[in-house]
């Protein structure tokens, strides 16, 4: 497995995005804990060391199976967690916390209990409160890190002036937020400055959750708690729209050998050294599947025709997601 750093953090370049481990959005509040340890151990032994959570996830369900499955291998995986949402939200996005450096700093003690560790590798502080500031937020994961708590800061889907605000308190690794294939309005403004600053990039929804990997055609096989039955791009015309994006995908990677996924993914790692993937699932085989888009070449046709793929048909969240984005 091919490594990256992403400012400074040593991780493969494939991860591990655990949130459906807590049976959010993919799995439709369906529990496997057993299943999901099995998914974590097999992505270690492949290679994997980079783990992505959040206390929202479950919520806390994803970070309790994190901290059950790495235990005795903490010193092989860099663990990734969140500060800024309220675990009680159970990822609504009314229940931003404040992020004020009291609610910032309960948020990682939270997080610290949950995974049976005493320090997170990156922590990435979500959205700020409109009461408080990015500073307030960044400046209390800097005191963490002088307590060896954190090590790295991370920011979760903040926008340009968030990122430099954020980056001048304390120096920012990392920053997650949404691209893919069919969501590239990164390349225009964030990308450029996250270089600039040497900050790393973890893509979002790398598999246009789920869409990207060939698997999905209807909605109406998803769990009735499944929030992509409210995501605009799985709905109406603009599920039709995507799914000729998604159609086109998988004829291209027929041509690599590759499926679907392994093609999505493999494009993204053509985007840079410093951009490292945490497709979410806790299923073994698509743990397998993932990994193995490390070794996947795609040529320069292939590369070209995925580069003019359209962007997908309609927002990338519902209204309530969109209000509170990027900041």
């Amino acid at each position: 497995m091919k490594h990256v750093s992403l400012g400074g953090l040593d991780v493969s370049r494939i991860g591990l995005g655990a949130r459906p481990t807590a049976g959010a959005r993919t799995t439709g509040g369906v529990l496997d804990v057993a299943e999901s340890v099995r998914a974590v151990h097999r992505a270690l032994d492949l290679g994997v060391t980079h783990i992505d959570t959040a206390g929202v996830y479950g919520p806390c369900h994803s970070e309790e199976t994190v901290g059950r499955a790495i235990r005795g291998r903490r010193d092989q995986v860099v663990v990734t967690t969140v500060s800024g949402l309220d675990p009680r939200s159970g990822d609504n996005p009314g229940f931003i916390d404040s992020g004020g450096a009291g609610s910032v700093k309960a948020d990682v003690e939270r997080s610290l209990k949950r995974l049976g560790t005493d320090y997170i590798d990156l922590c990435y502080h979500h959205r700020t409160g409109r009461n408080t500031s990015v500073e307030e937020a960044v400046g209390a994961l800097a005191e963490l890190v002088a307590e060896g708590k954190v090590r790295h800061i991370g920011l979760s889907e903040a926008d340009a002036v968030t990122i430099r605000r954020a980056h001048a308190v304390h120096r920012v690794a990392a920053l997650r937020t949404e691209y893919s294939l069919w969501t590239r309005d990164a390349e225009t403004g964030i990308l450029p400055l996250l270089r600039e600053l040497h900050i790393g990039l973890v893509p979002r929804a790398p598999l246009g959750h789920g869409l990207l990997a060939g698997e999905i055609r209807l909605v109406d096989g998803l769990a009735d708690d499944d929030r992509r039955r409210a995501d605009p791009r799985f709905t109406g015309v603009h599920l039709h729209r995507n799914l000729c994006v998604a159609d086109e995908v998988r004829a291209i990677g027929a041509e690599a050998g590759a499926t679907p996924a392994q093609t999505a993914l493999a494009w993204l790692l053509t985007r840079g050294d410093d951009i490292a993937l945490v497709p979410g699932t806790r299923r073994v085989p698509h743990v397998e599947e993932n990994i193995a888009a490390d070794a996947i070449e795609l040529g320069a046709t292939q590369l070209a025709r995925l580069d003019s793929l359209p962007p997908a048909s309609g927002e990338r969240h519902d209204k309530a997601h969109m209000a509170v984005a990027d900041r």
